[in-house]
């Protein structure tokens, strides 16, 4: 039972007793107004009296006429007095002992209760000073080296981190060979990459290679609102990691507490700026020689204080980037221990086509393969799982509960078969791994392009080739129907922003030179804008640049699409036909190879028939019901 129902029933009990304490008093209560012993005694001598009844020092009297009424003695009365009065005429009656314990008992209950309650307040109080002293004690968790079981052979798709940390792993396991030399192990390694690469488990698995203890902490736990208690907090952890030494202190997201000094919105010394100097102190001040290895990981590394990173603090930084394409493979392998496998997977296709996916993203690729292994009721993942996960990861689940008129779907075919036949065309896109109709997360239907190899940089003739393979999208639509839909919005955002950092990043304008317009940072969070630093004139060059770029690749793929418009009606034929087509499928359609037979009679005569009436009428589109939910939708190139 938890604290606040054993409260409540404590509030209960305390009720009801005062309860039965009111109705016991009242129950007992003397009736009637306090007259003199006196009186009492004259009227008992005129015969006036019918009963007395006697509790301890008062007299309980019924009058023969009038009122009952009370009056009280010194002391008890004696047994002879009680016999005069019975010889006067006069009942008597004698309270017993046990009503007079009653009375003593229900008198003495609110004392009791009163001295509960202050018992309870006191204790209150008590708690809440040993939780004020213990306000500026660290919230740091020991894992100690019994419990921690990960090592290096289960973190894979960072092997140059590992490489770098094998050193210290070293160093924790044989200090006195470091220390005979002269040498001295960095005081502080901080982990950078792009959230879910893996830097915490790296961590994890530093401390299970060297066998210590392991202290856990985020940056925002030492941040408080009151002043002094982050400091406070820095030094108890080292003063704990001083005991276990050595050890390691990993301090996760430290750009919570890291942050540059100076910036601050209301220009004064904050806590945090006092908590990150206590952390400056320990980790290389005057009292700093220790075996205490001080391992952090950040998103931002861009955002940190240049005095955290000089050499003696965080002086050894460790790149955990997103893998290639062996690292995602072996990742797969880590992450698909326990899960049963068909004998057709393969791990290799799999990590080709999720470019850009990091360790979380892969392991969660695989936990929503076993899902849909589970919902399909079969004991093995298949390929064909694989595929549908990394789908749903990547654009979400398949919606083929909506209901989309014939129309629509020949317009979302025909603008996916026009991305398709130009990524085909254009020499330097990225081949199609898939194509389908089918609508998924926000998209009425995709085309899938995954590199054949992972890329570094991104060539000119590329940038274009991209660029006018999403615009394809439209052309096909304004070829075919001589209309125009909404379902190329994702399309012109990719190929803006591409043809506008061409122009203001990267160099690539003719007529603006070489020169970097944009004054924005990246980091691992995504682009930060920063403030325009070049003239309005040159604004409206940069405007007219990219619109330049974009109106060149749009009339390059019209062209393109119209000499091959044959092509097209073929791919759009076979779209409707089977929704999806798959790399091979497609690379034997461009060959002029017959696909195996699909059969879906409803849908070829629907399609059919729609293209009989558009012959005669050009299809327009009608109201979409809602504008963020285009007909189709391309990713972004890997």
């Amino acid at each position: 039972m938890g604290k606040f129902p054993v409260r409540n029933l404590l509030i209960g009990i305390a009720v009801v007793a005062l309860i039965f304490f009111v109705i016991a008093q009242n129950s007992g209560r003397s009736q009637g107004e306090f007259k003199s012993y006196s009186e009492f005694k004259s009227q008992v001598e005129a015969g006036a009296i019918v009963s007395v009844r006697v509790k301890d020092t008062e007299l309980q009297v019924t009058p023969r006429r009038g009122d009952p009424f009370v009056t009280r003695l010194a002391l008890p009365p004696t047994s002879e007095e009680l016999d005069r009065l019975s010889e006067q005429g006069v009942e008597v009656e004698v309270a017993s002992r046990q009503q007079n314990w009653n009375n003593i008992l229900f008198a003495l209950l609110p004392i009791l209760l009163m001295v509960g309650f202050l018992w309870y307040l006191l204790r209150g109080m008590r708690g809440s000073s040993d939780g004020a002293m213990s306000f500026g004690k660290s919230k740091a968790r020991l894992i100690s080296e019994e419990n921690s079981s990960t090592l290096f052979a289960d973190v894979a798709g960072v092997e140059e981190a590992k490489d770098d940390l094998t050193e210290v792993v070293e160093f924790l396991k044989n200090p006195g060979k470091f220390h005979a030399l002269g040498a001295r192990i960095p005081h502080g390694v901080l982990m950078v990459g792009p959230p879910g690469s893996g830097k915490t488990h790296l961590a994890k698995a530093v401390a299970g290679e060297a066998k210590v203890p392991f202290f856990s902490i985020s940056g925002s736990d030492f941040v408080e609102m009151f002043v002094g208690v982050g400091a406070a907090r820095v030094r108890d952890l080292f003063d704990q990691a001083k005991k276990n030494a050595p050890c390691i202190v990993f301090i996760d997201e430290i750009d919570a507490v890291g942050r540059r000094r100076g910036v601050s919105i209301s220009g004064g010394n904050d806590e945090r700026e006092q908590t990150l100097n206590a952390l400056l102190v320990e980790m290389d001040g005057f009292e700093s020689k220790h075996d205490i290895i001080i391992v952090a990981a950040t998103n931002r590394p861009d955002v940190l204080d240049p005095a955290l990173l000089r050499p003696g603090r965080f002086d050894r930084q460790v790149v955990v980037d997103a893998p290639d394409v062996k690292g995602r493979e072996a990742i797969l392998k880590i992450h698909s221990r326990g899960k049963p496998l068909a004998s057709t997977v393969d791990f290799k296709t799999v990590a080709r086509r999720t470019p850009g996916f990091v360790g979380a993203d892969l392991e969660n690729l695989l936990n929503e393969a076993a899902l849909v292994t589970a919902r399909a009721n079969r004991k093995e993942i298949t390929m064909e799982d694989l595929d549908e996960a990394a789908d749903r990861v990547v654009m979400g689940p398949e919606r083929r509960s909506r209901v989309i008129s014939v129309k629509e779907k020949r317009i979302t075919a025909y603008h996916e078969a026009g991305h398709a036949l130009a990524a085909n065309l254009l020499p330097y896109a990225d081949p199609v791994h898939k194509i389908t109709i089918v609508p998924r997360g926000r998209a009425g239907g995709y085309v899938m392009r995954i590199a054949e190899e992972d890329r570094i940089y991104a060539s000119r003739n590329m940038l274009l080739d991209t660029i006018a393979v999403a615009l394809a999208g439209r052309v096909a639509e304004e070829i075919i129907f001589q209309d125009v839909t909404t379902g190329a919005q994702n399309d012109f955002q990719q190929a803006t922003n591409i043809a506008r950092r061409m122009v203001t990043s990267w160099g690539m304008s003719e007529n603006l030179g070489k020169i970097a317009l944009s004054s924005s940072s990246e980091s691992y969070l995504g682009e930060v804008e920063g403030s325009r630093s070049y003239s309005e004139e040159t604004a409206r060059l940069v405007d007219a640049e990219v619109k330049a770029i974009i109106d060149s690749q749009y009339q390059r793929v019209l062209e393109l699409v119209q000499e091959r418009r044959e092509e097209l009606e073929h791919i759009v034929t076979v779209l409707l036909d089977r929704e999806t087509l798959h790399a091979e499928e497609f690379a034997k359609l461009m060959r002029g190879e017959d696909l195996p037979a699909f059969e879906n009679e409803e849908v070829v005569s629907e399609t059919a028939k729609a293209t009989s009436e558009s012959e005669k009428e050009p299809v327009r589109e009608t109201k979409p019901k809602d504008p963020s939910l285009p007909p189709g939708m391309m990713p972004k190139p890997g």
